[in-house]
């Protein structure tokens, strides 16, 4: 937030400068959303799946295009913007417009600006987890803002939309050359593993299969010796406890009960949400249990467990994995599917040709991927001190267009 107002600049605040717009739902009409990343459109134009449709509507109200959209429990992380469709949006939503002939855009952003750098948290009186909330209007009414003149508005606005969309354009370019890369890597997966044997055999043959305790462990923060692993942790080649979640001893004990406790080489399935994640756990880890969304795979000597995760990742299980699935919006696998997935099973000598050679291939596929996105880290860095400039009076408005 400005301290000090640039010249010509004007000290305010919100409720005098938008106006609440009050209309009633129409029937017909799609739902809108406003994203945290500043979208306000229908839903239908980004995804339906994972979201519970109001048949009532109660309460809903009608967004036009040009509206300016405040998510009051979600603006404080970006979701404020101006819509670009019709419909109708829920009532947690603040649908405002200008009053003193304020660019709306333009008052967008500085409001996304405010919630993404903290302001706004300092402002609400209620925060909670995950929150803050924004719902009373009188309280969002009286956020401090430092506004520049419209016409200046406009131009930085206009400014802002065109720099932004080049960065988007080149964030999208790196997304897709991420999106290539692992598909080459895939590809080079299955071509090693399949054409290695035409033998298969059922996952249950070479490893046995050990489902772990339907128990919804309690975490603690003050005590670090009892670590758990569970999807997060199984988002790599090797398991990484590094920002695991710690439990109680009991829980620990019970977690790792009845054989459940893993060992170096061992391996982590997850079969709930993020199904098909699988992790080598190595020598070097502590001692610790296991997460209820997580199979554990205890290896046999036959069965080498990096040649045994390239396989399970590999485009054969995988589509193994999609045809055993159950579930519409939180998808998983049962236990009993995972013992029958197929995995080819060549000699255990060319097992482990196979994984040191897929090791050099993906790690430098690997490293291309974290350069690409570090590249996107930057831009979209670039993209939020850009907006902050513009909107803390940082940047001559007479230099951005020239």
């Amino acid at each position: 937030m400005i301290t000090t107002p640039p010249p010509g600049w004007r000290e305010t605040t919100v409720r005098r400068v938008l106006r609440v717009l009050d209309r009633p739902a129409r029937s017909g009409l799609g739902v809108i959303t406003a994203y945290r990343d500043g979208a306000v459109t229908l839903r239908s134009n980004r995804r339906e799946d994972g979201y519970t449709f109001s048949d009532t509507e109660n309460g809903y109200q009608e967004i036009r295009p040009g509206d300016l959209v405040f998510h009051a429990l979600d603006g404080f992380a970006g979701a404020v913007g101006v819509s670009d469709s019709h419909g109708n949006g829920s009532p947690v939503y603040h649908v405002c417009e200008p009053i003193a002939g304020d660019d709306p855009s333009y008052l967008a952003r500085l409001l996304r600006h405010l919630g993404t750098s903290g302001f706004l948290t300092t402002q609400a009186p209620n925060v909670r987890e995950r929150s803050v909330d924004f719902r009373n209007w009188s309280t969002f009414a009286r956020i401090p803002l430092m506004l520049p003149p419209a016409d200046e508005q406009r131009v930085f606005a206009d400014y802002l939309d065109r720099e932004t969309a080049r960065i988007e354009i080149f964030i999208e370019e790196q997304r897709r050359l991420i999106e290539l890369l692992r598909e080459r890597r895939a590809a080079a997966i299955s071509h090693a593993v399949l054409d290695a044997t035409t033998v298969r055999t059922q996952l249950r043959r070479v490893v046995d299969v050990i489902d772990c305790a339907h128990v919804t462990a309690e975490f603690v923060d003050d005590d670090k010796r009892y670590p758990v692993a569970s999807i997060r942790e199984c988002r790599g080649t090797t398991v990484d406890l590094s920002e695991c979640n710690y439990t109680t001893a009991e829980f620990f004990d019970h977690l790792r009960a009845s054989g459940r406790a893993p060992h170096s080489g061992d391996l982590l399935f997850i079969r709930n949400v993020s199904v098909g994640l699988v992790s080598v756990v190595t020598p070097d880890l502590p001692e610790f249990a296991v997460g209820q969304e997580t199979v554990l795979l205890r290896r046999r000597t036959d069965i080498d467990p990096s040649f045994l995760r390239y396989a399970l990742i590999g485009t054969e299980v995988r589509h193994a994995i999609e045809g055993a699935m159950i579930g519409s919006t939180f998808r998983r696998i049962n236990v009993s599917a995972v013992r029958a997935l197929p995995v080819p099973l060549p000699s255990l000598h060319e097992q482990r040709r196979i994984a040191v050679h897929l090791d050099e291939h993906t790690a430098k596929t690997d490293k291309l991927i974290a350069e690409t996105e570090r590249f996107i880290e930057l831009a979209q860095e670039r993209c939020a001190a850009l907006i902050a400039s513009a909107v803390t009076g940082q940047m001559d408005v007479r230099e951005a267009v020239a």
